[in-house]
């Protein structure tokens, strides 16, 4: 029997820290070795027992989790996963982390309606299993804890072809665990005249729209969060919302994007299934599909129906990514033309997009 993941919880809240326990321990390989109120006391209890992740509440009373993060990374290189509510303070404060070290961000847990904690429970276990794999090398076998639905849930899929010709071409991005420091050096490589990009990276509400200022103000092009009917356009990126689907569409020349609500698509929502589904019915061999770090195999149909449409794909290899299970399921199922390292994907996209 494998070993089971040792968690330590640190947060403030008495609630959270129970809530978050009863969620990771729902799943049989993982445990919680310990909960903590604060850096102080989580402190203590990692010279007792080193755990294999940590979740790390934000803003905390005596030291706030960023600058815990820090000391904890110059001695103890424990994966941490970063807990937050959803305010924009707190969100802008969690990207902080990422450049510090932390390899996920996830929203404070709360209790509500049934289907949300169901989608809590799904969403936490997968992050911190990515987590535990990121630093200590150790496989943990998936447990199902619900159906998994794919893009047919939201979007059938079309035997038609899309429209041959085009003035522009457009680029799909699908991410996850690691993928913001991933999104960062891409985008901060991209021309000012870039095709116009559609990027799906699995964060909860809100932290995208930190996550897209703090790289429009970086990068050369444009980057926002989406909202319904956003044109594509050269020199723009769009991110998909935290808790919404995003789809390509297109009108004319145009192409734009639909912000929608809906069911959890391949465990994650947005999805990039459902990003790239809708790239290869409306955009076909006019768009050109990247798949990057993350845990899973959210993208890895949606790359191989992109490619079946006449597009370009792109997949990149195992050593810069952070989690070798999105762009690994992608390849494996003979979705992607090209496997690069993150470096040459920007060069590899305008490269195929003919710029």
């Amino acid at each position: 029997m494998k070993k089971r993941i040792r968690v330590l919880v640190v947060d403030d809240s008495a609630i959270v820290r129970q809530t978050l326990m009863e969620i990771l321990e729902s799943d049989p390989h993982i445990s919680v070795m310990a909960t903590a109120s604060d850096p102080f006391v989580a402190a203590n209890k990692i010279k007792s027992e080193v755990p294999d992740v940590v979740t790390l509440d934000v803003e905390m009373p005596r030291m706030d989790g960023v600058t815990f993060l820090r000391k904890l990374m110059s001695q103890y290189p424990i994966p941490v996963v970063m807990v937050s509510s959803l305010t924009e303070k707190g969100s802008e404060t969690a990207l902080k982390a990422l450049e510090y070290g932390a390899v996920e961000i996830i929203e404070k847990p709360k209790m509500g309606t049934k289907k949300f904690i169901e989608e809590s429970k799904i969403v936490v276990c997968d992050i911190v299993k990515a987590a535990a794999r990121t630093k200590v090398n150790r496989i943990t076998p998936k447990k199902k804890v619900a159906p998994k639905l794919t893009a047919d849930a939201f979007l059938t899929k079309s035997k038609n072809k899309a429209m041959i010709q085009t003035t522009e071409k457009i680029i799909a991005i699908g991410a996850s665990t690691g993928g913001t420091e991933a999104l960062r050096i891409l985008l901060e490589a991209m021309p000012p005249d870039a095709p116009g990009m559609a990027i799906v990276q699995h964060m909860p509400e809100h932290f995208t729209t930190a996550l897209a200022k703090r790289l429009d103000g970086i990068c050369q092009i444009s980057v926002k969060e989406a909202a319904d009917g956003d044109s594509i356009i050269p020199g723009r990126a769009l991110i998909a919302p935290g808790n919404f689907h995003m789809m390509i569409k297109r009108s004319g020349a145009r192409y734009y994007v639909e912000v929608k609500e809906g069911p959890l698509v391949s465990r994650h929502r947005p999805s990039v299934d459902v990003l790239f589904r809708s790239a290869s019915r409306y955009a076909g061999k006019n768009a050109v599909g990247v798949i990057m770090t993350g845990m899973g195999d959210d993208g890895a149909k949606g790359l191989l129906e992109m490619k079946e449409a006449g597009a370009k794909t792109i997949a990149q290899e195992e050593k810069s990514c952070v989690v070798f299970g999105m762009p690994n399921e992608a390849i494996k199922l003979g979705g992607a033309d090209y496997v690069v390292s993150l470096q040459k994907i920007p060069h590899s996209i305008l490269k195929v997009a003919g710029n």
